[in-house]
């Protein structure tokens, strides 16, 4: 017989076994699949069912593996076939997010056009080394008169916002992002277990403040289900390491991170693992911490791009030795602790000076507000101080009851209304004629009709922050004497 090419070809065939593990869905429901079958799958694996349904692994098991539903179509159900991708959870990013509102997987729920972007990031990467990490030393501004004066944040840092509900935390994350407006600094506001009324009213806020251009929303409301809660936070990060490998400063607000704790506690429990303290798993610690060590301020030679964290955290009763604020209390690099007495006594924004602080301190504050600062400080500490002496009803020495009289003009001067941040200028202008003396003598409505129209002046006509003291003082003197109010000695 002559050569047959089809008898060559079937002489060199070496039949190759391809092995695919299929797992088979055993339960599904609120929000949890388990798996039967996949040996070989891995932790944050993204699995996908015969339906088109996608699952996120997320407990592994000796015979069974648990997995938070991405999606689910109505064709899922026990006995559905489950494959491995070899896939991890990522989400789109880019400048194509800004001004949208999106899910934590980066789909949009603003109802505009789909969002157009290049590169993916992963949402859980490890943090930054210290090798890669820069001194934080530049001011990130928030507007309220008691943060930049007495607790500055700076790029980089992590300053923790904590209270009661109803203290106005989110009203403080929200000022400090309207004070991002012309500043280069791109915003990302989490919104987590939220009712969809206060996601429209934050949205609506940054539309009307012109902000929403420089910002992404990332929202998971309180109506989905708990995995989706939980990867929130981290869908946010990832967008906001993006820009800060592109060099840039971005500011990320948590919204709350008491309620992604008990997202990730209900994802815990339905799947069964042991409950720790107050029921919630031993791992809770480094799921935040691993989450908030990726905000930093990134080293020149990889861009100088920064991320500023400010995660809120939710007490019960003012009481902050709670495990998930204790928690958060030792991972961020200070606190602004709002006081639901001081809101009670109309005291807005209720910032509780003696249990706030920032561990970066005056190392990232404006020089010229840092030096000025520092003296109405001091004044305000020995006025909380001397104020308790004066619940007795005893006499006190002339020098005192002076202490507290300014103390409490102090008091009115640090007041400021919601939505309403202020410029380094402005900042300098109350600090220079509260510590010279130009309000004293002045009581109620007087004192916030002069602070009124200083701060004006201030935002269209003031000196170089890097101007002298002097120039500073002469300014000032000279706008409040023109309002007709003449300076005490």
């Amino acid at each position: 017989m002559g050569d047959n090419p089809d008898r060559t070809w079937l002489a060199d065939y070496r039949p190759q076994l391809r092995i695919s593990e299929v797992g088979k869905l055993v339960a599904i429901g609120d929000g949890i699949a388990r798996i039967e079958g996949l040996p070989s799958a891995a932790m944050d694996e993204i699995l996908r069912f015969e339906d088109g349904s996608e699952a996120l692994v997320f407990d592994l098991g000796s015979k069974r593996i648990g997995a938070i539903l991405l999606n689910q179509r109505e064709g899922l159900a026990a006995g559905s076939s489950a494959h491995l991708t070899g896939r991890r959870l990522d989400i789109g990013v880019g400048d194509g997010f800004l001004g949208r509102v999106i899910d934590p997987l980066g789909h949009p729920l603003d109802g505009g056009l789909p969002i157009e972007f290049s590169r993916r990031r992963a949402l859980e990467v490890s943090s930054p080394p210290i090798t890669a990490r820069d001194f934080v030393e530049r001011p990130l501004l928030s507007g309220n008169k008691m943060v930049d004066t007495m607790i500055p944040i700076g790029k980089g840092q992590r300053q923790l916002i904590i209270g009661d509900a109803g203290t106005g935390k989110s009203s403080l994350a929200l000022d400090t992002i309207i004070a991002q407006q012309g500043r280069d600094v791109l915003c990302i506001y989490v919104l987590i277990s939220q009712k969809r009324s206060a996601v429209v009213a934050t949205i609506e806020t940054l539309r009307q403040a012109g902000v929403l251009d420089i910002s992404c929303i990332v929202v998971a409301e309180a109506t989905t289900t708990p995995g989706l809660k939980f990867l929130a936070p981290f869908a946010g990060c990832a967008l906001a390491e993006e820009w800060m490998g592109a060099g840039r400063d971005v500011l990320i607000v948590y919204d709350d991170l008491t309620t992604h704790a008990r997202a990730y506690r209900e994802l815990s429990l339905l799947l069964r693992r042991p409950p720790g303290r107050e029921a919630y798993p031993g791992d809770i610690f480094y799921l935040h911490s691993r989450l908030l060590e990726r905000s930093t301020c990134l080293a020149a030679r990889l861009g100088g791009g920064s991320m500023t964290a400010l995660p809120i955290v939710e007490t019960e009763q003012g009481e902050i030795s709670a495990y998930i604020p204790t928690n958060l209390i030792s991972i961020t690099d200070g606190q602004i602790y709002l006081d639901p007495a001081l809101y009670a006594r109309g005291f807005l924004p209720a910032i509780d000076i003696t249990r706030s602080v920032s561990r970066i301190g005056g190392k990232a504050q404006v020089p010229a507000i840092k030096s000025e600062a520092g003296r109405m400080k001091l004044d305000f500490l020995q006025f909380l101080e001397l104020e308790v002496f004066t619940r007795f009803g005893s006499r006190l020495e002339a020098s005192v009851e002076v202490k507290i009289k300014r103390g409490r003009l102090l008091r009115e001067l640090l007041k400021q209304d919601r939505l309403s941040p202020l410029s380094p200028e402005q900042h300098m202008a109350w600090l220079v004629a509260f510590n010279e003396g130009l309000f004293d003598g002045l009581e109620g409505m007087a004192i916030r009709a002069q602070l009124d129209k200083l701060l004006q002046r201030a935002a269209t006509d003031s000196p170089a922050l890097s101007a002298g003291p002097d120039a500073w003082r002469t300014a000032v003197t000279a706008w409040l004497l023109e309002k007709g109010h003449e300076p005490t000695a």
